[in-house]
């Protein structure tokens, strides 16, 4: 899988990323820092990338429907720190693995992931 990392996450999170296989880059490799969203959404597109990303706004299912991209993962953490952000990247990989399927929208809190389908894109 191919993944593109926000700005808004640990730079850590690429390196995780790759440890599980994925090819991963960050929306700063490419000087996408300060972009708005929908640059970055459009860009995820056109790369075939899964955003990764604590930016709510890519939750919006209207704005971003699922069926539009490759993947969103929105986390949500209780407490948005480092560590915090890391630790729950570490808990998704296993899920990653196992649940993976294209055109989702996956929310990532402490101690549990909820997973949307579908979405017609917006015209």
């Amino acid at each position: 899988m191919r993944g593109k990392v926000d700005e808004n996450m640990p730079i850590e999170s690429a390196g995780v990323l790759r440890t599980a296989g994925w090819e991963c880059d960050t929306v700063l490799d490419e000087a996408l820092g300060g972009a708005e969203d929908p640059d970055v959404a459009a860009r995820c597109q056109a790369d075939g990338r899964v955003l990764f990303t604590l930016d709510m706004d890519f939750a919006d299912i209207r704005a971003y429907p699922p069926s539009a991209y490759v993947g969103i993962v929105v986390f949500r953490p209780v407490k948005p720190s480092r560590d915090s952000v890391l630790a729950m990247l570490q808990q998704l990989i296993p899920v990653l693995t196992s649940e993976w399927a294209e055109h989702r929208l996956w929310i990532v809190e402490p101690g549990r992931v909820r997973i949307r389908e579908g979405g017609r894109p917006a015209v």
